[in-house]
């Protein structure tokens, strides 16, 4: 329920703290005295427009909080949920605030947590329902009345039933329609799918293919190059041109022509003696040995190397045409290469489907036909039990009628059936709530045919029916009793004090029989402080609460009988009203 609600210069206020407590609260004044104003500033709490000139003159802002105490399992905790919104913790409070500056821009905050304005109109809805004498939106509104007849009186489990109903023969339709796509698809483009799939089968793509052709590219490539490095040394070793002395033949060939400078065995130690350099072409020889011998190790490891780094030419070929084959065909479907075997898999779905659609068409077929009739039969249980609902409503609802003073208004709810292409999750019918006000006249909708006082008394009648059947948290009446009073006005308080025993009601009310229903009393009244026009309230104890149903059965002037009248009214025991009394009259 709502339990606090601070305004902070909002037109003629500039503070106010007002405390509410369960049952009914009346809110009575002077006319101007700026009951509206309340309204008006709890609906900006609630996420209203903003009217012109709301912000209180030398203010350059206005707040309004609203303060919600809920049980834990509130709907609008899922709403916030739904939202991204944090609810508030077990125990804590649902606050709801509102700024406005004076530029025109707006903010809004639940539980501190900033949000935007219709977030904090969706969550508002779900907690406060205001009902004045041009603001009954939701009763004029025929998308909410099945809603309310539901709420009335039809069995949830049936709800539900049809609910499920609805979705199976929803996803059953869909399948089928899918399935139905993909056949034509798969027709137009039959032959291109055979020679794609033909294709695809002759590459015969593996997953994972890519990477180790790459892989394997790589490292053929690698060898292909060292076996050109070591071929490239071993021609410089052996080059092609046999005119060409290898380094071999030029090692053996000095070898020889130094050799001629060597002594033979039989010259004597005198002939060496005359021939000082014969130490140093010893020595060279003997370098020009090592060097045949280190050729020819190296020439050794040389052809072992070739024959270790031998590359296969052809597979590095196969390789890389492989791979670029691979490649081409993913770019030509626009796929990825590790794609290809899942697109080729699909391919072939969709050509099985032309050679197996008719089968599974005419099993998708069955089974949407057979959805749709649990469908009908669910809907059908439930278009029942809503015909004995709107009739029990209507016998309800114009019980309700009488003692306010719509005696002669016939109350009708009408259940209109829906093409089938508009069936849902709610049924296949709609309903509306028609009004003949007069004896004769035909019923037409509520908002054209009754008036605002009507209104306002059909929707009391309806809410009483519907008491304890709502998630609303604190239900608003602005003025429901204009215009009528004496029994009519008392009849409209007994009704209302008998919903606030389900629900917080506060009423806007100038009527005493009304006023005197209440569990909680705040006056609203002007004063002049500082030269400037404050609108203030007050909570009335049993005493004030006598004064003012006085002043507002007498007015001006307060005589000893307004008192006493007051007296029965706030006793109603003692001295029961009758019809027979005239307004504001003592027994």
């Amino acid at each position: 329920m709502l339990t606090h609600l601070s305004i902070h210069d909002v037109v003629l206020i500039e503070k106010l703290d007002l405390p509410f407590h369960p049952g009914l609260t009346v809110l009575t004044g002077e006319t101007g005295a700026g009951k509206s104003i309340l309204l008006d500033s709890l609906g900006l709490a609630l996420g209203e427009r903003t009217a012109a000139g709301i912000i209180r003159t030398g203010a350059e802002k206005s707040s309004v909080t609203a303060v919600f105490e809920l049980p834990p399992d509130h709907a609008v905790h899922d709403v916030l949920r739904q939202l991204d919104i944090q609810p508030p913790e077990p125990g804590e409070p649902l606050v709801l605030r509102r700024l406005v500056t004076r530029d025109g821009r707006s903010r809004a905050y639940i539980c501190d947590q900033p949000v935007g304005v219709t977030v904090l109109r969706q969550v508002g809805a779900r907690l406060v329902e205001i009902q004045g004498q041009h603001e009954q939106m939701g009763l004029m509104d025929a998308s909410t009345h099945l809603e309310l007849l539901d709420t009335f009186g039809t069995p949830p489990a049936l709800h539900h039933k049809t609910g499920q109903a609805w979705d199976d023969w929803h996803a059953a339709r869909t399948a089928l329609d899918q399935a139905r796509k993909r056949m034509q698809a798969a027709a137009r483009e039959e032959d291109w799918l055979r020679q794609t799939v033909e294709d695809l089968e002759k590459l015969a793509p593996q997953e994972g293919e890519e990477e180790e052709l790459a892989a394997q590219r790589v490292q053929l490539q690698q060898d292909e190059r060292r076996g050109e490095a070591v071929a490239a040394a071993m021609a410089e070793l052996n080059p092609r041109d046999r005119r060409s002395a290898t380094p071999a033949n030029a090692l053996r060939a000095a070898s020889r022509a130094l050799a001629r400078l060597m002594p033979t065995p039989l010259a004597s130690e005198e002939q060496e003696e005359t021939q000082p350099h014969q130490s140093q072409a010893h020595e060279a020889l003997d370098a020009l040995e090592k060097a045949e011998e280190a050729l020819a190790e190296a020439e050794t490891l040389l052809s072992r190397l070739a024959a270790d780094t031998g590359t296969d030419a052809r597979l590095l070929e196969e390789t890389e045409e492989r791979l670029f084959a691979l490649r081409a065909e993913a770019r030509k479907h626009n796929v990825t290469v590790n794609a290809l075997p899942a697109y080729l898999a699909d391919l072939r779905d969709q050509l099985n489907q032309l050679e197996t659609g008719a089968e599974a068409l005419t099993r998708l077929e069955t089974e949407a036909r057979v959805a749709r009739q649990a469908f009908e039969k669910a809907a059908g249980e439930l278009s029942a039990a809503r015909q004995e609902a709107a009739r029990a409503l209507e016998k309800a609802v114009e019980g309700e009628l009488r003692p306010l003073k719509l005696e002669r208004a016939r109350f009708i709810v009408q259940l209109a059936a829906l093409p089938p292409e508009s069936w849902n999750r709610q049924g296949q019918e709609q309903a509306s709530f028609l009004i003949a006000a007069n004896p004769g006249q035909p019923p037409g909708p509520l908002g054209k045919v009754a008036s605002g006082g009507e209104l306002s008394r059909l929707l009391l009648a309806l809410k009483v029916v519907l008491a304890g059947r709502t998630s609303l948290t604190t239900l608003i009446f602005d003025e429901v009793d204009s215009g009528v009073g004496g029994a009519t006005a008392s009849a409209i308080g007994e009704r209302l004090h008998r919903v606030a025993q389900g629900i917080q009601v506060l009423a806007i009310t100038h009527s005493p029989q009304v006023a005197a229903r209440g569990d909680q009393q705040l006056r609203i009244a002007k004063k002049i402080s500082n030269g400037q026009t404050q609108t203030h309230a007050q909570a009335l104890d049993q005493t004030e609460r006598r004064e003012e149903l006085a002043r507002m059965l007498a007015g001006d002037t307060v005589t000893e009988a307004a008192r006493a009248a007051a007296d029965s009214l706030l006793h109603p025991q003692a001295a029961p009203l009758t019809e027979s009394q005239p307004p504001g009259s003592a027994p």
